[in-house]
């Protein structure tokens, strides 16, 4: 599968041949998901906790005596049947996170990059935003005739990307990320996916 390398004025500069196990195998929609989960589950705090009875301060004192009042008999004004009391079977802090086999998180990769495939636009670079200046990369997209969410995946380290972080990070719908740092969430919710020709190797050399 080959693609147009265009610059960021959407002139062609030449051709560059996708490796087909890649970019260019059978989505597997089990181990996506499967990989969607486990970023989205190794990414919560699991931090919320109550306090169950043992754990409520005071309630040390038997609050009426056992019979002869007519109310119900009670240990504890602590219990969940009272106000300020414990929580039953209350959330307490855990950890979400699973872990996938490496051969399984490069398949959901490589599968959300093949079903990514016809919405990808491959850049030399971004040497021509010269400047951290918002409108260029605006005009950038506009010549790239990209549009929505847009995901970048480019090395922003690099010295022809100098500027690009800077003139994209005031526009909401455009996320950048490393290529190294490819996941399949990113991937999955953008409209349109720009990447660079580095990336494109760099990752061809990971995934294969």
């Amino acid at each position: 599968m080959s693609k147009e390398i265009l610059n960021t004025n959407g002139e062609k500069l030449g051709e560059i041949t996708l490796n087909e196990s890649v970019f260019g195998v059978e989505p597997n929609l089990h181990v996506m998901h499967l990989a969607l989960r486990r970023q989205l589950n190794n990414a919560r705090q699991g931090s919320a906790s109550c306090k169950t009875r043992a754990e409520v301060s005071g309630g040390g004192r038997k609050p009426w005596k056992q019979k002869g009042t007519g109310r119900a008999r009670a240990g504890s004004l602590r219990s969940p049947l009272f106000a300020g009391g414990g929580v039953i079977f209350g959330p307490q802090p855990r950890d979400y996170s699973f872990n996938m086999p490496q051969k399984a998180r490069k398949l959901a990769l490589k599968s959300a990059l093949s079903a990514r495939s016809e919405q990808m636009v491959v850049v030399k670079d971004f040497s021509t935003i010269t400047e951290p200046k918002t409108k260029l990369m605006v005009s950038a997209l506009k010549s790239l005739n990209v549009s929505g969410k847009t995901l970048i995946v480019a090395d922003v380290k690099a010295a022809e990307n100098k500027y690009l972080e800077l003139a994209a990070r005031n526009i909401p719908s455009v996320r950048i990320i490393l290529p190294s740092n490819l996941n399949v969430k990113d991937l999955l919710e953008a409209d349109s996916v720009v990447i660079t020709e580095s990336a494109v190797n760099d990752i061809t050399e990971r995934l294969q």
